[in-house]
Order: structure tokens, then sequence, then C-alpha cells
């Protein structure tokens, strides 16, 4: 697990990889598979910060799986892996 602490409202997210599926004996080549988007959460901020200047604590916490947007957040490297970092605002909702 990376020693990375997302600042503010940010939240660190790792992709979870779908199972590929063959359809009709098919196998879809890397390049052409779509991004997964479920992930689940990392790290977390400390919350966005109101203009009044009160904090709002984050709606998710590490160890959390959500559904993220297809084109959300920006990629990031860290140690070899792959991860996301992203507004808490791009993740569009918890899987229970």
């Amino acid at each position: 697990m990376p020693n990375v602490k997302p600042l503010r409202d940010r939240v660190l997210v790792k992709r979870i990889e779908e199972i590929e599926q063959k359809v009709g004996g098919i196998i879809v080549p890397d390049s052409a598979k779509e991004k997964p988007q479920r992930a689940e959460v990392i790290a977390v901020g400390s919350g966005r910060l109101l203009d009044n200047g009160e904090r709002v604590p984050p709606a998710v916490k590490a160890g959390n799986k959500v559904l993220i947007g297809k084109w959300s957040g920006t990629d990031v490297k860290i140690d070899g892996d792959e991860y996301l970092i992203m507004k808490e605002d791009d993740i569009l909702g918890i899987i229970e």
C-alpha cells in the first residue's frame, strides 16, 4: 500500500480489473478494452473545506468499493502500481 495522503477532498483509488469474458470464443485485446469503472478506495483526504471555514468529512473511507466515471481522475504510478487520484465528487457511488 502506498504511503500517500491525498489533500482536502481528493481520494486515491485503485481500479478493480473486471473478469475477462469470452463471447463467442473472441477475446478482446487489452488495448481495446474499456477501463474498469469499479475501484477500491486506498486513501482519503481530510475533506472539503467550505467557504465559512468548516470542513465536510469525506463520505468514503479506505477499503470502500466504488463506482467511478470512465474518464475520472488523474492516473499516477506509485512504486510500480497504477492508481487514480480524483476529487470525491467524481465518485458515482459506493458498492455495498
